[in-house]
């Protein structure tokens, strides 16, 4: 058999990444001689390691944090969704030797709440908890499923307030002490509190009948803010690991041309937690 194509993930810290295991799946599924693993780079080392690793070969790179705003520089040329993320997850070698940037951060989200948890987005009421990085990363693909609304909620307004100019004010933005009074059908928290085990500044009531909450953060044990969804008797409330699949399934698809089968992927990490 001819040498493996070569792939991997690379962030700080890394040590924790799912996805070496989920590629070495999604490669045995479709039958691809590749290889995926993970290598822990330091944002100063970024260029020079990227530089390396297609140099010696590679073929294709994952970026995750803090180096998502570092590979959207690198990329030669960028697709539309990543340059409204302004930030990369996916480095493809292309046929010409240029390297190509995709985030497949927000096309993960919505397929993993539409196909894979039946939520239907369109002309729903939506609100997003952060301004982040990670909000930036999925309001496009968001936009397209045209929902009702989409309202960017952060503690410092003026955040998010940028972040819906720069989408054409197609969102509207707000501090969290204006949330009081106002119901949406899905929430989604892409806000870093899930990492400390923390909440935003919720107040009661904010979920509509039959509402949907999702964190985009996932852990072995359920976040605060799922837990506050399941207290708020959400139809749904759950955290991102599908959105971690669903991802790694886009990028393996714009690398290899072929589009991997997800659900028993889901199934085996959900089961192993």
């Amino acid at each position: 058999m001819n040498n493996p194509d070569n792939y991997a993930v690379i962030g700080f810290p890394i040590h924790h990444s799912k996805s070496p295991r989920i590629h070495a799946l999604f490669a045995e599924e479709t039958a691809q001689n590749m290889s995926y693993l993970a290598q822990e780079v330091r944002p100063e080392n970024f260029t020079s390691a990227v530089n390396e690793f297609f140099e010696k070969g590679g073929k294709g790179l994952n970026c995750t944090l803090p180096l998502k705003e570092l590979a959207w520089a690198f990329a030669t040329n960028k697709t539309p969704r990543a340059q409204a993320a302004k930030a990369v997850n996916t480095l493809i070698l292309q046929a010409n030797g240029q390297i190509l940037g995709d985030n497949t951060d927000g096309v993960g989200l919505v397929t993993d709440l539409t196909r894979n948890h039946g939520v239907n987005l369109e002309n729903k009421r939506l609100l997003i908890l952060g301004a982040g990085g990670a909000t930036r990363g999925i309001l496009l693909p968001l936009l397209d499923t045209k929902p009702k609304s989409i309202t960017i909620a952060n503690r410092t307004l003026e955040k998010a307030l940028q972040l819906a100019h720069d989408f054409d004010n197609h969102c509207e933005a707000c501090g969290f002490d204006a949330l009081e009074n106002q119901q949406f059908d899905v929430i989604l928290n892409a806000t870093s509190a899930s990492l400390s085990d923390e909440l935003p500044p919720l107040p009661e009531n904010l979920l509509a009948e039959n509402g949907i909450c999702y964190d985009l953060a996932y852990s072995n044990q359920p976040t605060a803010f799922v837990r506050w969804g399941i207290a708020q008797h959400a139809y749904k409330s759950v955290d991102g690991l599908g959105m971690l699949v669903e991802q790694a399934a886009e990028a393996f698809f714009l690398w290899r041309g072929v589009r991997p089968c997800t659900h028993d992927v889901i199934d085996l990490l959900n089961a192993h937690r």
